[in-house]
Order: C-alpha cells, then sequence, then structure tokens
C-alpha cells in the first residue's frame, strides 16, 4: 500500500511564510538587544515624511524633484524632533535647575507639609531637614553606584540610538520616492510586512497623541487656572503638566501613572485639594478610557483589556520598553492576522 505525503507548500507560500519568520525574528532581536528606541524614532520620521510627502509631491513632476521633496521634508522633521527634544532637555533644566535649589525649595517643602498630612508612624521615616536628605541621597548613591552608572550608559546609548534612528527613517522614506524597481518574492514580502509595521506605528502612535493632547489639556486647566483661581498652588504645576504629556504616550498606564504624581503633589497642600485632585483625575481617567477605547481600540478592532494584556506580557519579559512596544506590536500583529483571514 503506498503511503500519503502532504504536498509541499507552493512557492508563494513559504516566501511568505519565511517573511514573517523574519519579521518576528527581527523584532524579538530589536527588544533582545535594546534597539527599540532607534525602531520607534525611526518609524516616527518614516512616517510623518510619508505622511506630508504626497501632499507636496503630487503638485510636482518628475521623479527627483519628488525626490528633492522628501528630501527636504527629511531634514525638515529630522530638525524639529531635534529641536522638540533639546527643548525637552532646557525645559528641565529650567524646571529643576541646581541639584541644591531643588532639594531647599521645592523638595523639603513638600516634606514638610507631607509632616503635615500623614500619620506619626510614617513622618518618622521622613527627613528633617535638607543635610538628612541628602545624606540619604548620598547613602542610596553609594549603595546603588552601579545601578546608576548603567542608567547612565542606558541613557546615552538610547539617545544615540535615537539619533541614529532619526537618520535611518530619514534615508528610508528618500529612498522609496524614487522610481520603484520590480522586487523578487522575499523582498517584496518583507515590504509588506514593514508597511504593515508602519500603518500599526501609525495608528496607535498617533491616536495616543490625540489622547495625550486631551489628557494633558485638562490636567493643565485644572492645575494652572482652575485651582490658581481657587487661590491653590500645586508644587512643579508645570513640570506635572509636561509629564503628563510624556506619560500619556503610554496607552492605559500613562494615565495612572501622571495621575499619581499629580495627587501626591496635591496632597502637599492639603488632604482636601488631594481629594479634589484624586476627584478630578478620576474623571479624567474615565474619559481617556472612554477615548482609548473610542480611538485606539476602533482603529486596531481591540479593546482596552487586550491592549493592558499585552502591556502586562510585555513588561514581564522586557520591562518599560515591552510596555512602551506592547501596543504597536499587538497592533502590527492583529494586522497581518486580519490580513491572512485568521480573524
Amino acid at each position: 500500500m503506498s503511503g500519503f505525503s502532504a504536498a509541499p507548500p507552493s512557492p508563494a507560500t513559504a516566501v511568505r511564510v519565511a517573511s514573517y519568520l523574519l519579521a518576528a525574528g527581527t523584532l524579538l532581536l530589536i527588544m533582545q538587544f535594546k534597539l527599540l528606541p532607534c525602531l520607534l524614532a525611526g518609524l516616527l520620521v518614516y512616517t510623518l515624511v510619508t505622511a506630508l510627502a504626497p501632499r507636496l509631491g503630487h503638485r510636482i513632476s518628475g521623479d527627483r524633484a519628488r525626490a528633492v521633496v522628501v528630501a527636504i521634508l527629511g531634514v525638515v522633521v529630522v530638525g524639529l524632533i531635534v529641536l522638540l527634544i533639546m527643548g525637552g532637555i532646557s525645559f528641565y533644566h529650567h524646571e529643576i535647575g541646581n541639584p541644591q535649589t531643588l532639594l531647599q525649595d521645592q523638595v523639603m517643602p513638600l516634606v514638610d507639609r507631607a509632616r503635615q498630612q500623614l500619620p506619626g508612624v510614617l513622618v518618622n521615616h521622613l527627613p528633617d531637614s535638607v543635610d538628612d536628605l541628602r545624606q540619604m541621597a548620598s547613602s542610596l548613591s553609594r549603595k546603588h553606584a552601579t545601578a546608576l552608572q548603567l542608567a547612565g550608559r542606558e541613557a546615552a546609548r538610547s539617545l544615540v540610538h535615537v539619533f541614529m534612528g532619526l537618520l535611518l527613517g530619514a534615508i528610508v522614506a528618500l529612498s522609496q520616492s524614487g522610481t520603484s524597481t520590480p522586487r523578487r518574492p522575499l523582498a517584496a514580502a518583507l515590504a509588506e510586512r514593514c508597511h504593515q509595521l508602519t500603518q500599526a506605528f501609525r495608528q496607535i502612535v498617533f491616536a495616543q497623541i490625540k489622547i495625550s493632547l486631551v489628557n494633558t489639556a485638562l490636567t493643565a486647566v485644572f492645575l494652572l487656572i482652575a485651582l490658581p483661581l481657587a487661590g491653590v498652588s500645586i508644587p512643579l504645576a508645570k513640570t506635572l503638566v509636561a509629564l503628563t504629556f510624556i506619560a500619556g504616550l503610554l496607552p492605559v498606564v500613562g494615565n495612572l501613572i501622571s495621575n499619581v504624581m499629580i495627587v501626591v503633589a496635591a496632597l502637599s497642600v492639603s488632604s482636601w485639594v488631594g481629594l479634589v485632585a484624586l476627584i478630578y483625575l478620576v474623571a479624567v481617567h474615565k474619559l481617556e478610557y472612554f477615548l482609548n477605547a473610542r480611538i485606539v481600540g476602533s482603529r486596531i478592532n481591540a479593546r482596552a483589556w487586550e491592549l493592558l494584556l499585552a502591556m502586562l506580557a510585555m513588561e514581564a519579559i522586557y520591562g518599560l520598553p515591552g510596555v512602551i512596544a506592547a501596543p504597536i506590536f499587538y497592533a502590527y500583529l492583529k494586522r497581518e492576522l486580519e490580513q491572512t483571514g485568521l480573524i
């Protein structure tokens, strides 16, 4: 009796499967070797340039002319992003300033006011003066000197990766602007995987920016307008507003992070101000949850709990970078599954 064997996959299927495996392997390597900042920066520049170029390029004839438009846009976009990064660093130095001034004028008043709000058991663990706080910081620094050095090197390396990603994104966008030549099957399949990843990035990031802007605007109204009109001044209010926008770029958990910081600052003024801040921020959080489900979820056909579950899983494996990457990778996975008709 002759045996039966399954028919070998068609060349097109084999190429498609190979492109999936290569794409998945590349994303895993990016996470493993901590190249996520480079990937995100490159995707951001590429997405912005390719989104803006058609609006200007359709008025210009000729491939070279369109390539010039893309090159100019790439330079402008990279320049603006670099200016934003430098502006953020300048804002940090302007708001934080000298560490000694920070301890004396901002941190210790918060500690003193916290003494009046917290129970005695917790008060005994708070520093009594700037010198005590400085000694605590020095002791922690000595205990964790190696970790602090590693963190500093990681931050510097991440910044270098960001600038490299910005340049690579602009270069790739420029290379796509010329006359397209026929690709071989695997190259075409990999280009499709890159396109799906770019579209997932665009869906998540642009939607989350809208949500973060709404959240930041509402927080700014509360901290910089409503409370001052009521005669209440929250310490580090401007810094908290800026941090709200940055934290708000993380779906779901970003709003919780900013809320905790604001409530702690409000409690340093009085328990009533802390309670009012908590009630207001809970209302804003409910709005942000609705917007998240409405804007982000509708674009990738995912509920908020799906994103949260993906973020928890990625955080358990990769830490904070996993939290940042999870929404984008999850959106990309859903796009690929939808395209193949599996979901």
